[in-house]
């Protein structure tokens, strides 16, 4: 973790900043090794601090080792961090803006050091992520194949989305995940076109198309996969729609490599799907990065300027949403190489039906 904080160190001091202030779960965790919510760390030039209550203390020595812990209430933790970033001598502190509340902050600013904003100078030190990084998401994305997998195996027309969720999440877990990436995202039929769908009690019929859209965690790092799937039939209309995407998702999956920009990755699935003349209903970004977070830099949509860098995730995830008919979305997330991907989902991707 020593390298993750002397990284840290250097964008300090590349900022005119003695010290840092570090409030989000993600970046904690990244930092030194903690993973509860209930800590605040400090990096200052000389030494890292993990501030949390008795409740952790015990697993605040085990996960972070290279951190001074400081054992707090939850009364005095701001008064605690002050007199530690007063001790060092700290004259402007870093602080992640998009991670504190009002009431935080207007207590933080009340001590004699100057807060600056610093959230993704701080975040940006997770883009590129590590050989340990990628298994860890190697690993969370076998979960998700192997628990898809036995998922088609299990659902069956009169379901409803709430029972294929409850199996999905049993599933996950049965296959090991921490815990969901994010609630999973179900919609059959018309409710396929709900980009978001909130998996409710329509009950899987014939001829719908269903999306399903998931993910598992390992060690905190996150997958994120979309499959659609068949219930017993399906219209012309809905294979032709499926095929569009699929042969969209195929060609960028073939485009991406290292030094294309979100916007560029996300042309090639846009205008294929343009051309077949379904262009208005692909609504939404073509894909996203994933780690500690399930959304991340960097971002792949019309007017994104993003580099995609060796070493960076991203998701590949076109789709075209049919209002009151069907929608459907196909999702592999990826690690970017110097020329092309390494694709981390193994799941099928021609239309499976259920029965």
């Amino acid at each position: 973790m020593l390298n993750r904080v002397d990284r840290l160190r250097q964008a300090m001091e590349k900022a005119g900043l003695e010290a840092a202030l570090v409030t989000s779960r993600e970046n904690m965790r990244y930092l030194s090794g903690f993973t509860s919510a209930d800590a605040v760390v400090v990096v200052t030039m000389r030494d890292c601090l993990l501030f949390t209550d008795f409740r952790y203390t015990i697993q605040a020595k085990e996960q972070s080792p290279d951190c001074t812990l400081v054992e707090i209430t939850y009364a005095n933790l701001k008064e605690k961090v002050r007199d530690a970033l007063v001790q060092s001598g700290a004259k402007r502190c870093g602080f992640e803006q998009t991670h504190m509340n009002v009431a935080d902050y207007e207590e933080y600013r009340e001590m004699p050091v100057a807060l600056v904003p610093f959230a993704s100078e701080i975040t940006s030190l997770r883009l590129i992520k590590t050989a340990e990084e990628i298994e860890n998401l190697r690993t969370a994305q076998q979960m998700a194949d192997k628990a898809y997998a036995a998922l088609l195996e299990r659902v069956h027309p009169g379901m409803t989305e709430r029972e294929v969720v409850a199996e999905l999440n049993y599933l996950c877990e049965k296959a090991g995940s921490e815990g969901p990436s994010f609630d999973p995202i179900v919609g059959s039929g018309p409710n396929g076109a709900m980009c978001h769908a909130v998996p409710g009690d329509r009950r899987l019929q014939k001829g719908d198309l269903v999306v399903v859209d998931f993910g598992c965690m390992y060690n905190g790092y996150h997958s994120d996969m979309t499959r659609t799937f068949g219930v017993e039939e399906a219209d012309d209309i809905s294979r032709r729609v499926y095929d569009i995407v699929l042969e969209a998702q195929l060609r960028t999956l073939d485009a991406l490599k290292a030094g294309m920009t979100g916007g560029e990755l996300d042309a090639v699935a846009r205008d294929y799907i343009a051309s077949q003349g379904y262009g208005d209903c692909f609504g939404h970004g073509l894909g996203h990065g994933f780690g500690l977070e399930i959304h991340e830099a960097p971002r792949a949509g019309k007017n994104s300027a993003d580099v995609l860098l060796a070493g960076t995730t991203i998701t590949v995830e076109p789709g075209i949403y049919i209002e009151g008919k069907c929608g459907v979305r196909i999702e592999d997330c990826c690690i970017v190489t110097e020329d092309g991907k390494i694709n981390l989902v193994s799941s099928p991707k021609e239309l499976q039906m259920i029965s």
